[in-house]
């Protein structure tokens, strides 16, 4: 069985991959509070880059 990856213990079906309802909303607010991050490039692309057919 899989572990929740906030608290580690076992998955619950109705709130998977998270054990409780507590640990899925302690998720969200680490998304929310950008302590979760999806890496990005930080440059722009340049506009001279783009084709100009």
């Amino acid at each position: 069985m899989a572990k929740c990856p906030i608290c580690g213990k076992p998955t619950e079906h109705e709130f998977r991959p998270f054990c409780s309802a507590r640990c899925k909303k302690v998720d969200l607010n680490r998304w929310l509070s950008d302590i979760y991050r999806v890496p990005a490039d930080a440059t722009p692309p340049d506009e001279d880059d783009k084709s100009s057919d």
